[in-house]
């Protein structure tokens, strides 16, 4: 959790010196049983900031073009970065990061690939494809673990990383 924290901070902070007026809620909700994962903590770093940086990218654009939402309220980019522990799935123990907004989500047809090297939605100049491509190596094939991508139930996006909970890394942590 304290990692998760660390990086999500890093990423605003980071976006808001690229681009001083940017607003958003970020929301965490930590889970408090989560416990202690063995990871190489730059790494699974570089994955949330990349994570949580493409939330706010999509948002930021998203906010330029975005109406007043259904009850007349103006849009209000939202992140919510999650943690919880997961028991007895067919791996085992796995803790499971969440990292949602209520952007404009990725259409189906685009969905399959936002994982492939060099693949990306940003406009030419502004991003190399290899964020998530990146990102989706060091969780499956570095740590062991899966990284997808889902509706959020409210609009959006929401990318899931799971890892798994090695037997001696299980006491939580404070």
């Amino acid at each position: 959790n304290k990692l998760v924290a660390e990086h999500v901070a890093l990423a605003y902070h980071g976006k808001r010196a690229q681009v001083p007026d940017f607003s958003v809620s970020v929301e965490k909700d930590l889970g408090d049983g989560v416990g202690q994962v063995e990871v190489v903590p730059q790494e699974i770093g570089r994955v949330l900031v990349n994570l949580v940086g493409n939330a706010f990218d999509a948002l930021a654009d998203y906010a330029r073009s975005a109406s007043a939402g259904d009850n007349g309220e103006p849009f209000t980019p939202r992140v919510v970065v999650s943690t919880e522990r997961i028991a007895d799935t067919q791996e085992g123990d796995v803790v499971a990061i969440r990292v949602a907004d209520n952007g404009p989500g990725i259409p189906d047809d685009l969905r399959t690939k936002v994982f492939e090297p060099f693949f990306t939605t940003k406009p030419t100049g502004s991003g190399t494809g290899l964020g998530l491509s990146m990102s989706y190596d060091i969780v499956t094939q570095g740590h062991g673990g899966t990284l997808t991508v889902e509706d959020a139930p409210d609009g959006g996006a929401v990318f899931v990383v799971t890892l798994p909970v090695s037997a001696h890394a299980s006491s939580p942590a404070r």
